[in-house]
């Protein structure tokens, strides 16, 4: 799985910044590698943005380049950069508390939600068993160590932001989430219970797009948060993307516009979701 396109055009930036730090101080990009003792090819591929240099690489380069009293924003931009996509093994290799809280930053902090779902029904929308079967696989699945029961109660206490503060959440479902059975039948009919009882909230708004609608121009894509205006995040099979470049994010605005125009709410989005409950047998 490769990075993002934010990611990449993250380091071809941080890469013409050490262009050009280069350049003011007069040596060739060979010259650096000799003095560095790297491979001559080196500084031209983290120039271009096809390796990212680590801590080590950005201090010798400040230091060659007489530009050590920029090093620590290099490190920080390359850092931030890194954080940008992270595979699941290395947000999870300690349990999956961690990962859970990992988020709450960023949770905290917002004020307008806007997340799309065609896999699952989102984590603030919950139930405990729900919650409970998702993380139980996840660590099965991944071979995780086992802290099942704190990463439960993480995620439990992180729904607090639905009924605490001047959040609003706007939730998006594919028709597909709802007939997803997780944790087997009683556990589905309680989550899709919960379900209706949340869309009531004030400040929520649930769209449910029919299995019937057309799809021609617009199809199901990727499960993914808007936070604000300020970033997406987007949940891979092997990764954790983490995406702010203004574009990418508008983007990601535009396609949650287009699905909610697919969407049904108020009774019409009810009547799916009861009829996903009296599926269940």
């Amino acid at each position: 799985m490769t990075s993002s396109s934010s990611v990449q055009q993250a380091r071809e930036a941080l890469g013409k910044r050490l262009r050009e730090i280069r350049k003011d101080s007069g040596l060739t990009a060979r010259e650096l590698a000799a003095r560095a003792g790297w491979h001559e090819s080196k500084c031209s591929r983290i120039e271009n943005g096809r390796t990212g240099p680590s801590d080590h690489d950005l201090r010798v380069w400040a230091l060659l380049c007489g530009a050590e009293d920029r090093t620590a924003d290099l490190i920080a931009t390359a850092r931030n950069i890194d954080g940008a996509y992270v595979e699941w093994r290395r947000m999870e290799r300690s349990g999956l508390r961690r990962a859970q809280e990992s988020v709450i930053p960023v949770w905290e902090r917002t004020r307008k939600f806007r997340a799309y779902s065609s896999w699952l029904v989102p984590g603030p929308l919950q139930t405990r068993a729900y919650i409970e079967s998702l993380l139980r696989s996840i660590r099965d699945r991944r071979a995780l160590p086992d802290d099942l029961a704190a990463a439960v109660q993480v995620r439990v206490d992180k729904q607090r932001i639905l009924y605490e503060g001047p959040h609003r959440f706007a939730v998006l479902l594919e028709e597909s989430a709802l007939r997803h059975r997780i944790g087997g039948a009683a556990t589905m009919a309680g989550q899709l219970g919960h379900l209706l009882s949340v869309a009531t909230l004030p400040n929520v708004s649930l769209g449910v797009i029919p299995l019937s609608a057309d799809r021609t121009a617009l199809w199901p894509v990727e499960d993914f948060w808007i936070f604000d205006d300020a970033q997406v995040n987007v949940e891979l099979v092997s990764a954790f993307l983490t995406i702010t470049q203004p574009h990418e994010i508008s983007m990601y605005a535009r396609t949650f516009l287009g699905l909610a125009d697919l969407a049904v709410y108020g009774a019409p989005a009810r009547a799916l979701i009861t009829a996903a409950i009296d599926s269940l047998g």
